[in-house]
């Protein structure tokens, strides 16, 4: 069934391109290509691992690993997003995660999301609400239901609601291809429903002029991890195309891989992801390891129909 196939694609398709690009975080564009000139046909492939954090090969990070406790939270609430639960869920994560984002962190280290107070925050705008909310898209609800649930997952963590409205577009995006809908369309759709001064700030940056090389903002930012994640799938003929050359604008590369894997998986369904690529995509959540049947089990989960709330 293809729209299977496009939502395994879409869950699948962000860890394996977080895990492709783990190797590559904090690094500067072009490294990815220069490594791999050419396709690397045996084993596992381009999965080689290391980076920062010395991630194993084919292993996914913490944008893939929020995503599966988000999964987990809707599966054990009858598919729905009950705000206690996730952010106590996301505490427990945190404890002997080998990565937390830094906004993350200083809001996880609150015994409650309601008593979050970031010391500034105009500085939250990171894209960790937008990194690993792809489970959202998932779900058979209504879309201001999916909007509504994006935005209140965002603002656990985040409180600058730009960090919101970016995961918000990258959901409509991955909805819209698991429907098999143009997701471009649907990003220019709801990026004008935006509140004016976030719309403008979004607008630039998501245009189909806008490349890297003019890039003036950090793609560890929502705005500039959108925006990237968006490039690589313009000029994209495939999924791997996709993953590597988000990837190759280097920095935030694993995050900017997630998204951009997460919809391409979507557009280009499961079966497009690279063999070489699939056999190897794993890693942990509370140290438990999840591979490939547990990340397609994931998505065939949460994808059930479910009850509106």
């Amino acid at each position: 069934m293809v729209q299977e196939s496009r939502q395994i694609g879409l869950l699948v398709g962000a860890a394996v391109g977080d895990a492709l690009g783990a190797p590559f975080e904090f690094r500067p564009g072009g490294q990815y290509k220069k490594t791999f000139p050419l396709p690397v046909l045996e084993g596992a492939g381009e999965m080689i691992g290391g980076g920062g954090f010395n991630w194993g090969p084919g292993e996914f990070t913490d944008d893939t690993q929020m995503g599966i406790v988000l999964a987990e939270s809707l599966l054990n609430n009858g598919l729905q997003l009950e705000p206690n639960h996730l952010f106590s869920s996301w505490r427990e994560w945190a404890q002997d995660a080998i990565d937390v984002g830094n906004t993350t962190r200083y809001a996880l280290s609150f015994q409650s999301w309601r008593d979050v107070k970031h010391r500034n925050p105009e500085m939250t705008a990171a894209n960790g609400a937008l990194m690993r909310t792809f489970p959202l898209a998932l779900l058979e609800i209504d879309d201001e239901t999916r909007r509504r649930w994006t935005l209140q997952q965002a603002a656990l963590t985040h409180a600058h609601p730009d960090a919101g409205f970016g995961a918000w577009l990258g959901v409509a995006m991955m909805r819209a291809s698991i429907e098999d809908r143009d997701p471009f369309s649907a990003l220019v759709s709801e990026l004008n429903k935006l509140p004016d001064d976030s719309r403008a700030r979004f607008t630039p940056i998501l245009a189909e002029t806008w490349s890297p090389s003019a890039r003036m903002i950090s793609n560890g930012t929502v705005w500039g991890c959108l925006a990237c994640a968006v490039w690589a799938l313009r000029g994209a003929t495939s999924y791997e195309d996709a993953v590597v050359r988000a990837v190759d604008i280097g920095d935030d590369a694993d995050t900017v891989a997630c998204v951009a894997g997460a919809i391409a998986g979507a557009i280009f369904t499961e079966q497009a992801i690279p063999r070489r690529w699939l056999d190897h995509v794993h890693g942990y959540v509370h140290g438990k390891i999840y591979g490939l049947e547990d990340l397609k089990n994931i998505a065939r989960s949460v994808a059930k129909k479910n009850k509106q709330p």
